[in-house]
């Protein structure tokens, strides 16, 4: 039975202010996860290096600055998940992979960095899809990431491992990336909050590449103001990473309890065919909610995404490593959804090129106009996924046979196309229990506008609220031998 009592249950609003008022410490917070950690990962897989000794140690350490009356902010003495594409330090970054798995980073990634420096205590590597380059997180070279509400099932990709572990209360808050919905997908599989900010906003150097002109990094928590918080930290320019924009950050922690009641919502037909049943139902009725507390909703049409990407920029990274160990690696998992459009998967004309790049370019500066402006909306919502979590055999099979999947048509990576500001949250449960997640994305660096009406519905509503029920006696299910063939589970951490 949870206890809300108990400082593993807190959100990570709830552990900074007992932190900061001296019921507990950092060290007891860090231990109470590094616990949880021990008795469940072995069901979920949603780490692939933990920090014991560092983040205890990290943890004592900032007790003795709070003790001396030095408080960082509100990220001080607060254990913390890293995706494990995301550079830390002297600690290995594998992004999944058999490739990376001795590679121990001299640097903090400015993300990490910036982490640190706001007294976050970093617990752990998070397990991910294989270079980043899946939705699943069913191909690791460390196992399958697993869903906490079915073990059988998918977490979600590729920041699978971080929405699990938010999920199962690991840690108060991870950090993800996202190129196609990596942060999104499994947040809303997992019935956790994700956050992408407008392209550009949040550092990605020193986090392992996918597509540059895609790759985002950003908050997944329990609820809207913890991410918030998370973004707080980490939104900022960075002189050092060509995608970064030097644009003033706003107050996202003060923006959280804004009115709503002005805001128009869009409403946009191509991101709901084809629903599941169970998903359309939750969606609708999250959309009443919606409704209710702003201005209401209106259809709208959203450009076309049609020729826009950047394909081949994942294959100069690849080149760095060593083209053949990396295409040989991903290619033994079935193709796993790498390349799957992310750009991790070949090269392509320069001429072919410049022209998905240059489209990518002005969808992007046109959005705002011929959206938000020309059709009198601020926010737009829809279904973050078009269905719920799907069988782990099932995927890895598939993988093992080259099959491809045939999904139905994404709802996220249009988002990252246009570079919008989006949020997945919690909107209900499938029949089967599996989680539903409804998006809500602004206008270009206003991050500020979507918090405020995601966290309006949260206080409207308590599906982020609920947690699975599993148990530490849980068994794992047993893979096929085709389906464990497609990941590295046999292999030690």
């Amino acid at each position: 039975m949870q206890n809300p009592g108990d400082p593993i249950y807190w959100t990570l609003k709830q552990a900074s202010e007992n932190l900061r008022a001296r019921k507990i410490t950092s060290e007891e917070l860090t231990k109470a996860c590094l616990d949880r950690i021990s008795t469940f990962n072995p069901k979920i897989d949603a780490w692939i290096t933990v920090m014991r000794e560092q983040s205890l140690a990290q943890a004592r350490a900032l007790d003795k600055e709070l003790a001396a009356d030095h408080w960082r902010g509100p990220l001080h003495g607060i254990p913390i998940g890293l995706k494990d594409n995301i550079d830390s330090e002297g600690v290995r970054t594998t992004a999944g992979s058999k490739t990376l798995a001795g590679n121990i980073p001299k640097a903090d990634a400015e993300v990490t960095r910036r982490l640190r420096a706001a007294g976050a205590v970093i617990v752990g590597k998070a397990n991910m899809h294989i270079f980043a380059s899946g939705a699943t997180s069913a191909v690791s070279y460390y196992g399958p990431v697993r869903n906490p509400w079915n073990l059988e099932m998918i977490a979600g990709g590729s920041s699978g491992g971080s929405a699990a572990a938010v999920a199962m209360d690991h840690c108060y808050a991870a950090l993800g990336t996202d190129t196609g919905g990596s942060i999104r997908t499994p947040s809303a599989m997992c019935g956790v909050t994700g956050f992408k900010a407008t392209y550009g906003r949040v550092s990605i150097r020193g986090i392992v590449p996918l597509t540059w002109s895609l790759d985002h990094c950003g908050p997944i928590a329990r609820t809207v103001e913890d991410t918030a918080t998370m973004l707080q930290i980490i939104a900022g320019y960075d002189r050092l990473d060509l995608q970064s924009v030097d644009y003033s950050v706003p107050d996202y922690i003060g923006a959280i309890g804004a009115p709503v009641a002005q805001f128009r919502l869009g409403v946009s037909p191509q991101f709901y065919d084809g629903l599941d049943p169970g998903v359309a139902d939750a969606v609708e009725a999250a959309t009443a909610v919606l409704v209710k507390m702003t201005k209401g909703a209106k259809e709208i049409e959203m450009p076309s995404i049609l020729g826009t990407g950047a394909n081949s920029e994942g294959g100069v990274y690849r080149e760095e490593l060593g083209n053949g160990f990396v295409r040989a690696e991903t290619e033994s998992a079935g193709g796993g959804g790498v390349g799957g459009g992310g750009g991790f998967g070949g090269s392509s004309r320069a001429v072919d090129y410049i022209k998905e790049w240059r489209a990518l370019r002005l969808v992007r500066r046109t959005v705002d106009i011929e959206v938000f402006r020309k059709q009198e909306v601020d926010l737009i919502v829809t279904p973050t996924i078009r269905e719920v979590a799907w069988s782990i055999e099932d995927e890895l099979t598939r993988a093992a046979n080259a099959r491809a999947r045939n999904p139905k048509p994404g709802n996220t990576r249009a988002l990252d196309d246009y570079g919008l500001p989006t949020i997945t949250v919690p909107c209900g449960f499938s029949k089967s229990g599996m989680p539903i997640g409804l998006q809500i994305s602004g206008a270009n660096w206003r991050e500020q506008d979507v918090l405020a009406l995601a966290h309006a519905y949260q206080k409207a509503t308590d599906w982020h609220t609920r947690r699975p029920t599993l148990t530490a006696d849980a068994k794992v299910p047993t893979l096929s031998k085709a389906a464990a063939g497609q990941t590295g589970e046999a292999v030690g951490r």
